[in-house]
């Protein structure tokens, strides 16, 4: 280092350390602060977690077969498992059937017309909403074969044991009565995320799932039985 330099950086430290309340090489004491300002932190409120059954008995809720389906720990329990759930009826998509497709049985569709799959929801409250429900399927496997339980339900109304009305492309016996808005069941059948028997591909719900159909044991009946858009006429005009 240059003389003139070595001046320079001596007399820098003089004037830093003049300029300083505290002398160089002078000792700092420790002062103990806590480790907190004293100020509370603003957290969210514990979260309301629901109280539900998952069961009743060996039935299974509908909240508690759908926590299950969706749970890590209780899938392999229930998916793809023949299981019995409890709950209301309060929907179905009999009314929703295309014009296309009601019609006498014993004939096909036209071509062209897509209706959807018989389906009712099953719920654990009447006021709950669809999207809270499991989806019920495989129960009867078209519009035409639903036409053909009413005319023959109607029939035999008055019968202590009337023979069971089968659907003819999937062997099952049609519930009777038919579901309608306001029943309570037990309903078993395999449950999963998919339904595949569905002649216009795969239905789906991983939510919620849904259950196909392979027996109905009702609580309480339907309070009205169910129909479909325009049945009466169309069957004075089927005759």
């Amino acid at each position: 280092m240059s003389q003139s330099r070595s001046r320079f950086v001596i007399a820098a430290a003089a004037v830093l350390c003049a300029s300083s309340t505290l002398g160089c090489g002078e000792k700092v004491e420790y002062v103990p602060r806590p480790a907190h300002s004293g100020a509370k932190a603003s957290l969210p409120a514990v979260a309301n977690l629901p109280t539900k059954p998952v069961k009743k008995g060996d039935m299974y809720t509908v909240w508690g077969a759908s926590l299950y389906l969706r749970s890590m720990v209780h899938n392999a329990e229930i998916n793809h498992t023949k299981v019995t759930i409890e709950g209301y009826i309060n929907k179905t998509n009999l009314m929703d059937a295309p014009e296309c497709a009601v019609h006498k049985y014993g004939k096909a569709d036209p071509e062209g017309c897509r209706p959807p799959v018989p389906t009712f929801w099953l719920c654990d409250e009447k006021s709950d909403k669809p999207e809270d429900c499991i989806m019920v399927m495989g129960w009867v496997s078209n519009y035409a074969q639903i036409w053909k339980a009413i005319e023959q339900y109607d029939k035999t109304k008055d019968e202590e044991n009337p023979e069971p009305v089968t659907d003819d492309y999937w062997g099952k016996e049609i519930p009777r009565p038919l579901p309608a808005p306001g029943g309570k069941a037990k309903v078993t059948g395999s449950y999963t995320t998919t339904f595949t028997g569905a002649s216009q591909g795969t239905a789906a719900d991983p939510i919620m799932g849904i259950l196909t159909y392979e027996k109905i044991e009702w609580i309480e009946p339907p309070p009205e039985p169910a129909t479909l858009p325009n049945l009466e006429k169309l069957m004075k005009g089927a005759r």
